[in-house]
């Protein structure tokens, strides 16, 4: 602020160039700014994104988990998101300004979601709304799946109480994140039936009872995430608009999965975890009929489920459109040989990312627990059928975290390089890029390469090969390589995104 100037350089700046400042903000914070100036205040009126979050709400010295809140207090939280929203809407004047985004997370408690859903479909009737969205909250953590039957069964009718009393709200909505959910048989059905202009589900822990079925029909979906529900299958029966599944963890591997009509389907994201019973699975059955170009395939570092192809019609009808493969959590001291068969059959494949890493954390590593729920102590899996001559000629990128200089590793490097006539890059991560602090403590630690041993470990991998291909072993990971590492993703409990 210059002497003598009583506006300072933000308030000089145009209302358009304001409310786009503001629109970056939640709404709690946007609507603080009405005691710096009675202009702003008017501003929020204008805000195209209406992003309204009981975690917003929540006491400072809480933690974004509502485990340990009481009922009395998520109720009191979800009562300042009523009000929040009630008074934002009351500035805008009907049909004066467009809403891009209405978001709402809120907790399933008491009978006040259902005044959340009042509003919203009182803003949906009076407003123009492009996207509107539920993110709906039970009093657990995002990711902390509920195992209780009867439990899931009472937060289920809570949510059908919501449901059944906001009818314009659910009609209106654009994506719709739930978790921890046991419905009746038509359950997930109807809301599909109801929510018309919906384009994004997101299902955590949502079932029909164990061992049950999921038939998806919609006109307008086009993102479906999958996590953790206990169903025997899934069958996407008729979905036009569908461009991305994420599929993360089925409990029958005998057909899961089974893609109806889904022609503009182009992003899967599969994740399991394999015993040592099941069957190992051919992505040219899982997969029938689609030909995707972006493919996750998760093994949470245990046993390797997916079966290597020798190149068929069928696998090359799948993998024919391939661009970018991620394969994730690879259990740590197996051979990678077995990936070659991904690169034989995706002949316009241009990127291929693995992550290797035994994740402590997450793993059971109670050695009765493993023996009795069957877990595999062996978890590679061997491919021996590439063919020696065999050239790839479309792949430029090879990434592969949690690299360590075992000769499995590199082995496979060198067998790809020799594979990849046009391989531009090689980037490799070391492990210790990939450990968090609690997985340090449960395993040594390897320090990132020596200057020296970065040169030997090169002279290692190129040692009698003919390659243009740049080896890159940075100690920090990139940030574009850092979030391709979780591509493709859904996160069920984003209220941030449209």
């Amino acid at each position: 602020m210059g002497k003598g100037n009583k506006d300072d350089r933000l308030s000089a700046l145009p209302d358009d160039i304001l409310v786009n400042i503001f629109d970056r903000l939640s709404v709690r914070d946007a609507a603080r700014t009405n005691v710096l100036s009675r202009r702003w205040g008017q501003l929020c009126a204008k805000l195209s994104r209406l992003i309204i979050s009981s975690l917003d709400f929540l006491p400072k010295d809480a933690s974004r988990s509502s485990a340990n809140i009481s009922d009395d207090e998520l109720v009191r939280i979800n009562a300042a998101v009523v009000q929040a929203t009630k008074s934002v809407l009351a500035r805008r004047n009907p049909g004066e300004h467009t809403i891009g985004l209405l978001s709402m997370t809120f907790h399933l408690v008491d009978d006040i979601p259902i005044s959340i859903g009042h509003a919203v479909g009182h803003a949906m009737a009076t407003h123009l709304v492009k996207n509107a969205k539920f993110c709906v909250r039970t009093r657990k953590d995002d990711d902390d799946e509920i195992d209780d039957d009867e439990e899931l069964v009472i937060w289920a009718r809570r949510f059908m109480l919501f449901f059944d009393a906001s009818p314009v709200a659910f009609g209106g909505l654009t994506s719709l994140n739930i978790g921890n959910l046991r419905f009746g048989e038509s359950g997930i059905s109807s809301i599909l039936t109801t929510c018309k202009q919906l384009k994004r589900m997101h299902l955590y822990n949502c079932d029909s009872g164990d061992h049950s079925t999921l038939q998806v029909e919609h006109a307008n979906l086009s993102e479906l995430c999958i996590v953790y529900c206990r169903l025997e299958q899934v069958k996407l029966n008729w979905l036009p608009q569908l461009t991305s599944i994420v599929f993360d963890g089925w409990i029958d591997f005998q057909d899961p999965l089974v893609l109806g009509h889904v022609p503009l389907l182009e992003s899967v994201s599969l994740t399991n975890v394999a015993l040592s019973y099941n069957k190992m699975v051919k992505l040219s059955r899982f997969l029938g009929s689609a030909s995707p170009r972006v493919l996750k395939l998760g093994f949470r570092s245990e046993m390797i489920w997916v079966q290597p192809e020798c190149p068929t019609q069928d696998l090359a009808s799948v993998f024919r459109q391939l661009r970018f493969v991620n394969l994730v959590k690879l259990p740590e001291g197996y051979d990678l040989t077995w990936t070659m068969f991904i690169l034989e059959a995706a002949p316009l494949l241009k990127e291929l990312y693995m992550t290797v890493w035994d994740d402590l954390c997450s793993m059971e590593m109670d050695e009765e627990k493993r023996k009795k729920e069957s877990y595999s102590e062996n978890k590679g899996v061997e491919w021996s059928a590439a063919a020696a001559d065999f050239q790839h000629h479309s792949l430029v990128t090879l990434v592969i975290f949690g690299f360590e200089s075992e000769d499995y590793a590199v082995n496979y490097v060198r067998r790809v390089m020799v594979a990849v006539v046009n391989l531009e890059d090689v980037f490799l991560y070391s492990r210790l890029e990939l450990e968090c602090g609690n997985c340090q403590d449960k395993k040594p630690t390897r320090f990132a390469w020596t200057k020296r041993q970065k040169i030997s470990l090169k002279k290692r991998i190129t040692a009698g090969i003919e390659s243009f291909a740049i080896i890159h072993s940075n100690k920090t990971i990139r940030a574009d390589h850092q979030a391709k590492k979780l591509y493709p993703q859904c996160s069920h409990f984003d209220a941030t995104s449209g």
